[in-house]
């Protein structure tokens, strides 16, 4: 896998000067989640960072639940945990790589190179009796990170409209699939999908930790493979990237629409199915 790392890879290369590991722990509906479990212990040597205060922009009435964040702060952020452009990030959540998922993409459109995610998170890492430790290491702020911005790696809500009727784009819907079919609607204020949208859920990708083989995500994505652009969704652009990042796995190239579902329906003229 090119986009992860194994528990053992990051035993043999946790000394090493230039990684720098970020601990993403959050749920949605329990802010203080992450934090907390961070002092209560992770992997030596990580840094915390926050979904909702530097993973995510200004809410506002358009763009979904969990808009970009201003790339030039992102970037000022990521400096002050120490990050240079020669550094090799390595990223962990409790497993299920959602979180993670959306820190890879943003250094990833930011145009960071060497970011991977670790199996299995840190809930593996402790079931395998590997270290957790609660000191919080100091950082010495980079002086020297670039911002280049990969503009192919995303799309806006005009993008997805025009796409809608096209037979050469499919608009994949990363949601649960009862979300997907309207049956249920937790967080959203309309209930459905994006007309003509595929669903592709993201929880078939990871269970308990345990990522697909290569050999099963080329057999999960094969009906892809006909198409010339992919545009992936979610609810708010977090959990998405999951797809994302096993979508590039199998050599497709997918575009995140990172407003997604939330964003759709803040629009009363676009149509649900």
């Amino acid at each position: 896998m090119k986009n992860t790392v194994s528990q053992e890879w990051l035993i043999n290369n946790i000394l090493k000067d230039n990684l720098i590991i970020l601990d993403v722990r959050a749920e949605l509906d329990n802010p203080d989640y992450g934090i907390v479990e961070y002092k209560n212990g992770h992997i030596k040597g990580a840094q915390f960072v926050s979904v909702e205060d530097i993973m995510t922009g200004k809410v506002s009435t358009h763009g979904g639940r969990h808009p970009l964040p201003d790339m030039e702060k992102f970037i000022e952020d990521m400096k002050r945990l120490g990050i240079n452009d020669d550094s090799t990030i390595v990223i962990y959540d409790d497993g299920d790589l959602a979180m993670a998922g959306r820190l890879w993409w943003l250094l990833k459109y930011s145009g960071k190179n060497n970011v991977y995610i670790l199996e299995g998170g840190i809930k593996a890492w402790s079931n395998s009796g590997l270290e957790i430790t609660t000191e919080i290491p100091e950082s010495e702020e980079s002086k020297s990170l670039s911002l280049n911005i990969d503009s192919s790696m995303k799309v806006d809500i005009n993008y997805v409209k025009s796409a809608i009727d096209s037979d050469n784009i499919a608009i994949i819907d990363s949601r649960a699939a009862e979300r997907y079919r309207g049956e249920v609607e937790p967080i959203d204020k309309i209930a459905g999908h994006i007309p003509n949208a595929l669903n592709y859920p993201w929880i078939n990708l990871v269970v308990d930790g345990k990522i697909k083989s290569k050999e099963e995500l080329i057999e999960y994505f094969k009906d892809l493979e006909k198409y010339e652009e992919i545009i992936v969704h979610c609810g708010s652009g977090i959990t998405g990237t999951v797809n994302c990042i096993f979508m590039e796995e199998v050599g497709l190239k997918p575009k995140l629409y990172v407003g997604g579902y939330s964003d759709w329906v803040s629009y009363e003229d676009n149509i649900v199915i």
